[in-house]
């Protein structure tokens, strides 16, 4: 692994938790369940020359997609983690990933401060954070993921929308009974569109052959995640009998470098999708970004319904050179009427989202919507030995 990079030191002033709630435009289903609004964490913290940092909590409200729920993350950010933060030496992102890593697990929780210090870095350094992790401003290229529909029609109809608006990549989630005719009535509908689908670890070992066997019918690109977590081993199965044009992706498996170590080792994965507020930050994501690059690997950036402001720190991340695969990274109004920020993420030519080339993640909430969708707020001084 590189050495960790070490930034220059933060002396911070308060830290402000908010928990929001925010309508989606049309209700997002997969294997997990269906979500119609988004309740989130947002953290911010400022310096004492009045800077501020920004990011958001992918954690949903309840604990379906992983252990971490709304309520576990609040609880840890107010009595375990945001207690780190007041240093005399001053904090950074890896000062605090290392204080951090005395408790066991919460990796989103822990995302949530981590990504805000490295957005309060590259703002005080006057940089965008992009450049700061190691890439470029850039457009990034994008494409978008298609949750759960009632009917195979509906399900057309959804994606013909989303090629209408643009979106080159289509990704389609799948379950169980919602899956072979569903994908047959897209390919028939549109047999040139580069389609990937997601099962979120619905599967189990007896599909292994019908997955392989969608993989060649429908012209898969990309398979994510058929499997549970654990199962690395039907993962590097599947991937043994993939045609060459189909890679096998993982997401919730890779926790880690070690689990992608494993996988590597295994050949259970032929693409990465990277989620900095799953596994604990930019600083981890770096490190799996190096990993799975020196294994030539390549990656994308997957999205968990965030806001504008999550969307920028993934945006950032995926300006750099490894994340060649279309990131899931869609526009402001896939997800929300009113975003958190202005302008709103929209979605340029060629399919792809531009980050914004403003110092760190380059937006900042619009102060009466925010006040409009927060439900709670907790203010935390952060000032140590009368430092100002």
């Amino acid at each position: 692994m590189p050495p960790p990079r070490e930034l220059p030191p933060l002396y911070l002033r308060r830290a402000v938790l908010r928990e929001l709630d925010l309508p989606l435009v049309r209700p997002f289903a997969t294997s997990f369940g269906v979500e119609r609004r988004r309740q989130l964490l947002l953290l911010s913290v400022e310096d004492v020359e009045g800077t501020v940092g920004w990011a958001e909590c992918v954690a949903g409200r309840d604990p379906l997609y992983s252990s971490e729920s709304v309520g576990t993350a609040r609880e840890m950010l107010l009595r375990y983690l945001l207690p780190l933060l007041p240093s005399p030496a001053g904090i950074t992102p890896h000062r605090f990933r290392v204080a951090a890593d005395a408790y066991r697990g919460h990796p989103m929780a822990k995302a949530t401060v981590e990504m805000a210090l490295w957005d309060l870095s590259a703002r005080a350094l006057r940089t965008p954070l992009s450049r700061l992790l190691g890439g470029r401003v850039r457009p990034v290229p994008v494409g978008v993921s298609v949750g759960l529909q009632a009917s195979p029609q509906a399900l057309v109809a959804q994606v013909e929308g989303y090629r209408a608006a643009g979106y080159g990549r289509i990704k389609l989630k799948v379950s169980p009974g919602k899956d072979e005719r569903y994908l047959a009535e897209v390919r028939k509908a549109f047999p040139d569109i580069p389609l990937w689908i997601d099962a979120n670890q619905a599967y189990d070992r007896k599909d292994l052959s019908r997955l392989a066997r969608w993989a060649r019918r429908f012209r898969l690109e990309l398979i994510e995640q058929p499997f549970p977590e654990d199962r690395l081993l039907w993962h590097a199965r599947l991937a043994r009998r993939l045609p060459s044009a189909s890679r096998l992706c993982l997401d919730e498996s890779v926790t880690g470098p070690g689990r992608l170590e494993e996988a590597l080792a295994l050949r259970a994965l032929r693409v990465l999708n990277v989620k900095p507020g799953r596994v604990g930050g930019l600083g981890p994501s770096l490190e799996l970004h190096y990993q799975a690059s020196r294994a030539k690997v390549p990656l994308w950036c997957g999205g968990m319904l965030e806001t504008g402001i999550g969307r920028a720190h993934n945006l950032s991340l995926a300006t750099l050179p490894g994340f060649t695969f279309p990131s899931d990274l869609s526009a402001s109004d896939r997800y929300y009427e009113e975003d958190l920020v202005e302008p709103p993420f929209v979605l340029g030519p060629g399919s792809t989202l531009r980050p914004r080339p403003g110092p760190g993640i380059g937006v900042d909430p619009v102060e009466s919507r925010l006040a409009r969708r927060t439900r709670a707020q907790r203010t935390l001084p952060l000032r140590v030995g009368g430092r100002d």
